[in-house]
């Protein structure tokens, strides 16, 4: 069905193959670029993946004005302020991010900070408040999940009052995402599986989000139908450069998915229980999709049911009864999990993740004031949230 209205928007140039990094130089030349400032973290240098950023532009007139390899897991906003120093002091132009969500987060808040001249990211959170020009920004994702090399989304900590600040703004959308096999071959089983579920969820909710769209629900069933053919090899078989480059593909189109339709009560339960219980993200998004999925079914039980098709084949699905699909759709959802852990020891429920249960209250009323229950089809209260919260703590 078309709605009477919607917006799509995905203006990044999408480079993707075996030695797509080598297209640095051209891309920052087209951009008017000469001098990046390289945003990364410990894991990248440790998995010895810079040398291939720094091969790209071995002969080639780009100068790295300076490269910041210390953003943490959940960076915050005395960390952008640092960086954006260095970009300044060094006299850079533009911005590379090369990781996860972490530094691409980062990343996108520096950019604010230095387009803005301003060192308050405060002043910028929620939906459009950048009005200036952003400096050129290149991300080379080394994880297969958060989509934020194609999303207008940067999530980042404002530690003195313990909140994680959204911001959303197409201004924040990269001008070019490098997909390439060797920046993820090292991703350790348990953060392929955490990761890869988690461009699972972004496909999936943005399918029946409120917000949903023709567009974005062709990317977002393209991305479950890959995830599928992938995610277990991935997983169990993490050298094999075919399979890494079609997972880095997935996380994208779920993320190009879902910066036009939005998540749901999924990502709301994960961001709170992150927020209060310090779970990663991933992790966090893989323990409660089925639970999403289910709270989901009164008001969208046809389109769980149709995401059937991409998540278990197209023989699978049509030898489903039409009745059956939604609740076959949740199932095989639990099966991919129960595969995906088994081979990497990925905790499946909230206890098995170490959440203590007192702390079930504090996430629910937490997880109430998250944006993205805006767009979920069924509204949460308190009980739902904890009846949510107390399924996920026992069960898959």
């Amino acid at each position: 069905m078309i709605p009477s209205y919607y917006e799509f928007h995905n203006p990044v140039k999408i480079s993707s193959g075996n030695k797509a990094l080598d297209n640095l130089p051209y891309e920052l030349d087209q951009m008017g670029a000469s001098r990046p400032l390289i945003i990364t973290d410990a894991g990248v240098v440790k998995a010895g993946l810079m040398k291939y950023v720094k091969s790209a532009f071995a002969s080639s007139n780009v100068v790295i004005g300076a490269i910041y390899d210390q953003t943490p897991p959940d960076s915050s906003m005395d960390v952008v302020n640092e960086i954006a120093e260095i970009y300044r002091e060094n006299k850079c132009d533009s911005l590379i991010a090369v990781g996860g969500g972490s530094p691409i987060d980062t990343a996108k808040g520096v950019n604010i900070v230095i387009s803005e001249n301003s060192n308050d990211l405060r002043k910028f959170m929620g939906a459009e408040l950048i009005k200036k020009p952003m400096r050129p920004l290149i991300v080379v994702p080394t994880t297969s999940g958060t989509g934020s090399e194609a999303t207008y989304v940067a999530v980042i900590a404002d530690k003195e009052r313990n909140v994680k600040m959204p911001f959303t703004s197409y201004s924040l959308l990269p001008k070019v995402a490098i997909l390439d096999p060797r920046m993820t071959l090292t991703v350790p089983a348990h953060i392929t599986a955490a990761t890869g579920m988690d461009a699972l969820t972004h496909a999936m909710e943005s399918y029946i989000s409120l917000q949903k769209n023709p567009l974005s629900d062709a990317y977002a069933f393209a991305a479950i139908a890959i995830i599928r053919d992938n995610l277990l090899s991935a997983v169990t078989k993490g050298n094999d450069p075919k399979v890494r480059l079609a997972m880095a593909n997935a996380s994208l189109m779920a993320g190009v998915a879902f910066s036009n339709s939005m998540v749901g009560v999924v990502h709301g339960l994960g961001h709170a229980t992150g927020a209060v219980a310090h779970i990663p993200h991933g992790l966090a998004m893989s323990i409660f999709l089925p639970h999403g999925l289910k709270y989901n079914l009164k008001k969208r039980k046809d389109m769980i049911g149709q995401l059937l098709l991409p998540l278990a084949g197209e023989d699978f699905y049509l030898n489903t009864p039409k009745e059956e699909r939604a609740q076959k759709t949740i199932e095989k959802a639990i099966e991919m999990k129960k595969a995906v852990n088994a081979a990497c020891g990925l905790p499946g429920t909230l206890k098995e993740a170490k959440v203590d249960f007192d702390q079930l209250k504090s996430i629910a009323n937490t997880a109430l004031g998250d944006g993205t229950l805006l767009v979920n089809p069924e509204a949460l209260e308190f009980s739902d949230a904890m009846t949510l919260l107390e399924d996920a703590y026992e069960n898959y």
